[in-house]
Formats: structure tokens, C-alpha cells, sequence
């Protein structure tokens, strides 16, 4: 909320992806594993390539709509010369990566659109499961300490806001986003 007299501020290519539309895709070479099922939590499609040689993520994301994130800058550079949208990730931390890839998607006008958060594991849907949903699957403790939990629709893998959500909410507000979709 703006208080009175204060100017709106110009949205950011973040902050207008949170239109209608598709997710925006990635495909996340071999070095970035971390990083590939960070951008899944907070709500890309991320596709992992994690063997094979350049041609096959080239062809990956040729086939799939994708945005090549990678750190060899060779991969990089013949994937833009094939038209393929790719960004050149030199950061240390999956904090400065993901603000390269903000940054890289304006660059390439790329409008970044996520949607609710994904299995950070397969990418599968979430769902929403109350406690009783998850009696004894959770440890006791986990169970009395929390309300929502999520299950995966695809590998049934189970998630709550425990102390990794903080990491990931820092981790979406380097896109200039205030809350993650699905465990908001």
C-alpha cells in the first residue's frame, strides 16, 4: 500500500509477470542442480540436464520452449547463435544466479512468468493437505508445529513451511516478487 503522496513505482519485469500466461520454462545445464530445484520451489519450470553433451540441451530447449541457464559461457554463446534465449550465469550463490537470470531475462525480453510452486524434486503439482492429511507421515513434531502441508501429485514427496522457506522467499524477492504462489 502507498501512502499518500508517494509515487508509484514503475513495475519491474518481475513484478509484471505475475499476468496470465505460461510459466517461463528453463532448462538448467549440469552445474546448477541447486539451482534447478530452487527455480521449481518458487515456481518454474525447470528441467535438470544433467548429463550429455550441449547438443542435447540445445535440443531440449529448442523442443520445450526453454531458457538455457548455464555457466559455460561456449554453451551459451552457440546456443544464441542457434536463436535459442540463453543466460550466462557467473555467480557463486543461487541468490546471484537467480538475479542474473532476472537481470538476463530483461536483457532478451524475456517476461518471466511463474506459477504456484512446484516439486522442487520432479517439478510435479502440489497440493494442499491439512495435518490429518499427513498423520504419520511427518514426524510428530513437525505435524503439532505446523498447519499446511503439500504433497506432490506426481512423486508424493511432502512439504511445509519450515526454515528453507525463508531462504526461498529471500530467493523470489531477487525477482522482485513479495510471495511465492502455492505455499503462500
Amino acid at each position: 500500500m502507498r501512502r499518500s503522496g508517494q509515487q508509484k513505482r514503475p513495475d519491474s519485469p518481475a513484478r509484471e509477470s505475475r499476468v496470465e500466461g505460461p510459466r517461463t520454462k528453463f532448462a538448467v545445464d549440469a552445474m546448477h542442480g541447486s539451482l534447478a530445484r530452487k527455480l521449481r520451489a518458487i515456481g518454474f519450470d525447470s528441467t535438470y540436464y544433467g548429463r550429455g553433451e550441449d547438443s542435447g540441451i540445445i535440443e531440449l530447449a529448442a523442443k520445450g520452449g526453454r531458457v538455457i541457464l548455464s555457466s559455460d559461457r561456449s554453451l551459451v554463446t552457440r546456443a544464441s547463435s542457434c536463436g535459442l534465449p540463453a543466460i550466462l550465469l557467473r555467480g557463486r550463490s543461487d541468490g546471484s544466479r537467480i538475479r542474473e537470470i532476472s537481470l538476463g531475462a530483461a536483457k532478451l525480453g524475456i517476461l518471466l512468468n511463474r506459477g504456484g510452486s512446484l516439486c522442487s524434486l520432479c517439478g510435479g503439482e502440489l497440493e494442499t493437505l491439512s495435518r490429518a492429511g499427513v498423520s504419520g507421515l511427518v514426524p510428530p513434531s513437525v505435524e503439532h508445529h505446523h498447519r499446511l502441508f503439500f504433497r506432490c501429485t506426481s512423486c508424493g514427496h511432502l512439504y511445509w513451511h519450515g526454515g528453507h522457506w525463508k531462504k526461498l522467499r529471500s530467493l523470489t524477492r531477487q525477482l522482485g516478487e513479495k510471495r511465492i504462489a502455492s505455499f503462500s
